[in-house]
């Protein structure tokens, strides 16, 4: 029996070729677009799910709730926290601290040579001082050395394999030597297995947390005070319910270490599985929001192919009607008609399955290349599932009603060439199936719309501040003498316009900060100054505007501020020009000191973030960047002559630089990948719902062969027969522009919230929406119209 059916079925897919094609070609993009979305949501599900303790490891967050009602919501936490989670918290298993991604020059003495200079490398992201009690909170498979003790004593580091083959080569790397920052030797006491690459805490290079204070003797991390944005503590709990009363101890614990302070530091036990999508805690580019609506993006993707094919198969039934009932009267059951219908769609689904993965093998290297973000795809357990389930519900979805509504008809009616519209699935349904699918993508063409216009506005924002030909270099601290010659020596270039050194550029992704007490006034303000630590230079090389008063002058201590018009206004000037004079102390400086200047506002981070209060001041130990303008005529050669300048100033150090506007630009990656993202899933959206308009006029044209014959015969026009064709898919385009347009505005209106500094959506954008939807189908119907309505009338009275 399996094998008539098939046989059966394989003989109306090959008569039907043009509708076989179209719904192979459907599902398949379809598909090849879900499956593209799953691997890439999966990446980001799967971070740090590899932990065996996943459920029960947390992280410590520190938020400040400032006395103005604001909330800053950090990552960090001071590096006591974690001894006092592990001494006085029944509730914690374990807990450990890490001050990670701390910035070093890594060298390492070349094997077998005695004079040649070390090879040296700068290390950014990777590398991070631990206690040793971490290796307990987080799973580490050890190659070599002794967990318990490896990071127990001062000058010593532990590497991942990857790490270790980059320094060391072939060598065992154990008892070898790294000296960091120039001056401080660590020994490598143990060898770590490389963590899965879907992890947060991505270190390669983990130094013994007794080992700061040699090459940093003034930190002082080992305070209550001290808040940090690479300061991190993790505990492992006892179970997953101990979170509740961990939290419910927080506040006697920030009373006991803050006395009067406490309101403003609250700790906080975050899951670990929440950290990667909490970008207000520093998490990575994507929140909890996006991936879900993503998800929702690929099931749409999926229904609107199933669509196609069930408006073709529905349309159809027309055609097989006379089968159904020459069937049903030789005794076929309406469930070995379903049977039937349902293995037809089989064929077609798994047909469009060998397609949609041979699309994604070819597409995934650009996709994730697109994304920036490493994907691969593999047949594994969750992956053969998906794909399992998938092939299964396209089944069911997409050939279900079509069989369900084939089988369903009457023999009599069909024998006697009685069917209608209605027989076949009803044209009501498969209306609201073209307007569902027109929906999504009219919904998709605003999205992208709003997204491409909120980025332009984001890159013509005036920031402030000149962000063009600015190379940043970053810069050793606490080498004051250096910094002057180093500036003198590029001074002579006519290529380079100025040369300022500073903690941060004006813009930055990292934020310091606390209160001030202003004009004699013995308490804190209640909100949070912003600073910005620079020479006197800082002014001209940036382009910030001096509204009043004078530029401070060259210093390598705090003697004077510059304020921004935001600080002024905090403070109750409406006229800032009048703060010019007053005092103001900083926790930098212990006595007041003079404000000489007012600056206009700039934008100090993205333009998700309101302007707040700032101040510049000088303070030569804090400077670890070099802001230089170019004239940007010659950049190859200006930038050859920096890092010449560079190697005779600081042989010892690695010469880094990045253009500023390339570091704004990453203050946007979450947009760009939206913007990315919707662009492609816009596309499949619009090629899908082409295919199904497609199909669908090539039904109608050949039911409709005789009467576009007897029109053309009767005088007809081909752009009368092409409007009679088109105009019952572009009401249908027209009504859901009508749903799509107030449903894709509440949702983008959402996304815009998040920042302070915003477009509004204009109408002209859902005007321009429509037109694109409506000149998409008509492209689409209007190439098979055109092409019925050319044929000669009298083949189309012979066909018929």
């Amino acid at each position: 029996m399996l094998q008539f059916y098939l046989k059966i079925a394989l003989r109306n897919l090959r008569s039907q070729r043009s509708y076989t094609i179209l719904n192979i070609v459907g599902l398949s993009v379809g598909m090849a677009g879900g499956l593209l979305i799953f691997l890439f949501l999966r990446h980001h599900i799967s971070i740090d799910r590899h932990h065996v303790k996943l459920d029960r490891i947390v992280r410590i967050n520190t938020d400040l709730h400032l006395d103005d009602g604001s909330i800053e919501y950090n990552p960090e936490s001071p590096m006591p926290l974690a001894e006092a989670l592990r001494k006085d918290y029944p509730q914690v298993e374990q807990a450990a601290f890490l001050m990670m991604n701390r910035e070093l020059t890594v060298s390492v003495k070349q094997p077998n040579t005695d004079q040649s200079a070390p090879l040296r490398f700068r290390e950014h992201k990777g590398t991070g001082l631990v206690e040793p009690e971490w290796f307990d909170v987080l799973d580490y498979t050890w190659l070599q050395g002794n967990p318990k003790t490896a990071l127990r004593a001062p000058n010593s580091a532990v590497l991942t394999e990857t790490w270790a083959k980059k320094y060391f080569g072939t060598a065992n790397p154990i008892g070898q030597t790294l000296t960091l920052d120039n001056k401080t030797d660590v020994t490598i006491t143990g060898v770590l297995a490389d963590p899965p690459p879907m992890t947060d805490t991505n270190l390669g290079l983990f130094i013994s947390i007794a080992t700061l204070k040699q090459f940093d003797p003034k930190n002082e991390v080992n305070t209550w005070w001290f808040l940090n944005s690479t300061n991190r503590v993790y505990a492992t709990l006892k179970n997953s319910q101990a979170a509740t009363s961990l939290e419910q101890s927080f506040p006697a614990l920030a009373k006991k270490h803050y006395g009067v302070d406490a309101k403003v530091f609250q700790f906080h036990a975050q899951p670990l599985r929440e950290i990667h999508t909490d970008i207000k805690r520093g998490g990575e580019t994507i929140r909890a929001s996006l991936i879900w609506s993503l998800g929702v993006i690929g099931v749409l993707l999926i229904v609107a192919a199933c669509i196609n094919f069930i408006n073709l198969a529905t349309a159809q039934a027309l055609r097989r009607g006379k089968e159904v009932g020459v069937r049903k009267t030789l005794g076929s059951s309406r469930s070995q008609l379903i049977g039937q219908f349902l293995l037809e769609t089989s064929l077609i689904v798994f047909a469009a399955a060998a397609l949609a993965l041979l699309l994604v093998a070819i597409l995934l290297p650009f996709f994730a290349d697109w994304v920036q973000v490493p994907l691969a795809f593999r047949l594994d357990g969750p992956t053969t599932l998906f794909v399992g389930l998938l092939l299964a519900g396209i089944v069911l979805i997409a050939g279900g009603y079509p069989a369900a509504v084939l089988s369903g008809i009457s023999p009599w009616t069909a024998l006697k060439g009685k069917l209608t519209g209605a027989s076949g699935g009803g044209f009501t349904v498969r209306r609201v199936l073209v307007v569902s699918q027109f929906v999504v993508c009219q919904a998709l063409i605003i999205g992208s719309l709003v997204v491409a216009n909120q980025i332009r506005y984001i890159q013509r924002a005036d920031l402030g501040f000149r962000k063009d030909n600015i190379v940043v270099v970053t810069m050793p601290v606490n080498q004051q003498v250096r910094l002057e010659a180093f500036k003198q020596k590029l001074s002579q270039y006519t290529d380079i316009q100025s040369v300022s050194f500073s903690h941060r550029p004006p813009a930055s992704d990292q934020m310091y900060g606390g209160s001030i007490k202003f004009n004699g006034s013995n308490e804190w303000s209640a909100f949070p100054v912003r600073e910005r630590l620079a020479d006197a230079d800082y002014v001209p090389t940036y382009g910030l505007t001096l509204v009043a008063g004078r530029n401070i002058v060259q210093s390598d201590t705090i003697r004077e501020y510059l304020v921004n018009e935001s600080l002024a206004h905090q403070l109750g000037f409406s006229d800032s020009r009048q703060i010019i004079g007053k005092k103001l102390q900083y926790y930098h400086s212990p006595v007041p000191l003079p404000i000489v200047g007012i600056v206009k506002d700039f934008h100090q981070k993205s333009l998700r973030e309101a302007i707040g209060p700032c101040l510049i001041a000088s303070k030569a130990d804090w400077y670890a960047r070099a802001g230089i303008r170019i004239t940007g005529q010659h950049p190859v050669q200006t930038l050859q002559r920096i890092r010449q300048t560079w190697q005779q100033i600081y042989p010892d150090e690695v010469f880094e630089y990045q253009f500023l506007d390339d570091q704004v630009a990453k203050f946007y990656e979450t947009e760009n990948l939206i913007a990315r993202l919707i662009n492609a899933f816009t596309g499949i959206a619009i090629l899908i719902c082409c295919l199904g308009l497609y199909g669908l006029v090539l039904h109608i044209v050949g039911q409709r062969t005789k009467e576009i014959g007897i029109r053309k015969v009767l005088g007809a026009s081909v752009a009368s027969i092409v409007a009679l064709l088109s105009t019952e898919f572009l009401k249908l385009v027209g009504v859901a522009i009508v749903i799509a347009s107030p449903l894709a505005w509440w949702v983008m209106n959402q996304w815009l919230q998040d920042f302070a500094y915003k477009i509004d959506i204009a109408w002209w954008i859902f005007v321009l929406a429509g037109v694109l939807s409506v000149s998409i189908a008509l492209l689409t119907v209007s190439f098979q119209s055109v092409k019925a309505a050319l044929v000669n009338p009298v083949k189309s009275l012979r066909s018929e």
